[in-house]
């Protein structure tokens, strides 16, 4: 199939936008409650290029320019808290039947470490 003569100038060009377009539109994304996909479907653009310019701009910050590799490398502070261990009220209540009877089980809450394991023999 001969293509030479195919008139080729209705085909679709890359679009290219100013900054200053692009800022405006990451500034719109940003407010609460904004869907990004409407504002890219309000703007005419693509929803996964507006979402590349946004991260794009949120990794750039506020200084203007990307983080170095330094930077980049320091992990966030980590505190540890020490918490009260929880308070364990009432009781563990199991019905179990097996081989035709019925055992019905109480124990204190205080100590399900020694119900599980006591249930873990007697399931044996």
């Amino acid at each position: 199939m001969n293509t030479y003569g195919v008139d080729l100038m209705g085909r679709r060009r890359r679009r290219r936008h100013s900054d200053e377009f692009k800022a405006a539109v990451i500034q719109e994304c940003m407010r609460p409650g904004v869907s990004m996909a409407a504002v890219a479907l309000a703007h005419g653009l693509n929803a996964t290029m507006l979402r590349k310019w946004v991260t794009e701009s949120e990794r750039k910050g506020a200084s203007g320019s990307v983080p170095t590799a330094p930077e980049m490398a320091t992990p966030p502070a980590f505190v540890p808290l020490a918490l009260p261990a929880p308070a364990v009220e009432g009781d563990i209540r199991i019905e179990l039947q097996r081989a035709g009877t019925t055992v019905k089980i109480v124990w204190p809450a205080s100590s399900a470490g020694d119900c599980a394991a006591w249930l873990r023999d007697w399931l044996r």
